[in-house]
């Protein structure tokens, strides 16, 4: 019998609304600052409630830039992140699912040994191999270009493992099935397995586009034209200016953009990327 109490539940709610407090502030703050001209920022206390240059703040830093404070206009920067992260996530997604297919359904010499191989470079990271990577984007004169920017974060272990281990569990009864009907390779991939790897899909596109979506390194080193700076890149920039202070209302204003695309694709695909961590769907 499950006894009745009330105070548990009072503590729990309690609990779960200084989370939420803790996880929330921080973000009013900002959405509070980006919404006050830049002196009122500067003096105490700081105020908690939105302030009257919201449409006029987040106009300049879509627009016209914020130059004086090291910046470029916010809306070019989006887009650029916009490109990599969806260049990154596709990207890892199809090679990785293309890579996992060959492992488990190919018979060839050395197939574990290549998986095997594809998994230890989990141990070596961008951060690991900069140099030559940089070096051999130089080489192939991707500088300041998108595929600079995209290509050499594409490949991914983390993917194909999932991938691999997802495709294990299909029954062979289902491949055999689709053999005797006629189904050649590429039909029961593109019939069969990526019906079945939707969830999975969903799933990892939320943790990659994220992943993506939040890279400063390696744009940092790759980009040296304003053109193609991602939002990250622009936000340490108009913080770290010279010889004067951060316009903070502005700061905090594009901290608001940037936080909306991987809120909306989180949002956007909550069921979906649940599902494809917790259910086997066949």
């Amino acid at each position: 019998m499950i006894e009745n109490r009330p105070w548990l539940a009072v503590l729990s709610h309690l609990v779960l609304l200084v989370g939420v407090a803790v996880i929330v502030l921080p973000i009013w703050i900002t959405f509070v600052a980006s919404t006050h001209p830049g002196e009122v920022l500067m003096q105490a206390p700081i105020p908690m409630w939105p302030g009257d240059k919201f449409l006029e703040n987040y106009a300049l830093v879509l627009g016209a830039g914020v130059e004086d404070a090291g910046g470029v206009p916010v809306g070019v920067m989006l887009l650029n992140s916009l490109i990599m992260a969806l260049s990154i996530t596709f990207g890892k997604i199809a090679i990785s699912i293309i890579a996992a297919y060959a492992i488990v359904y190919f018979e060839f010499p050395f197939r574990m040994f290549c998986f095997w191989i594809i998994f230890i470079t989990l141990m070596l990271p961008v951060e690991v191999r900069i140099l030559p990577t940089f070096a051999v984007v130089a080489n192939l004169e991707m500088l300041n270009t998108y595929a600079g920017l995209s290509v050499p974060l594409i490949a991914s272990a983390t993917a194909t493992f999932l991938f691999r281990q997802f495709f294990l569990t299909v029954p062979e009864e289902l491949c055999e099935a689709a053999r005797i009907d006629g189904a050649g390779p590429f039909k029961f991939f593109i019939d069969i397995l990526l019906p079945l790897s939707r969830t999975n899909m969903a799933a990892l596109f939320v943790i990659l586009f994220i992943y993506g979506w939040n890279q400063y390194l390696w744009p940092l080193l790759v980009t040296t034209d304003e053109s193609y700076y991602t939002i990250v890149m622009g936000i340490q920039r108009m913080v770290n200016v010279s010889e004067q202070l951060p316009v903070w209302n502005l700061v905090m204003a594009t901290t608001i953009l940037a936080m909306l695309p991987p809120v909306i694709v989180v949002v956007g695909m909550q069921k979906l990327f649940v599902k494809g961590l917790v259910e086997v769907e066949k």
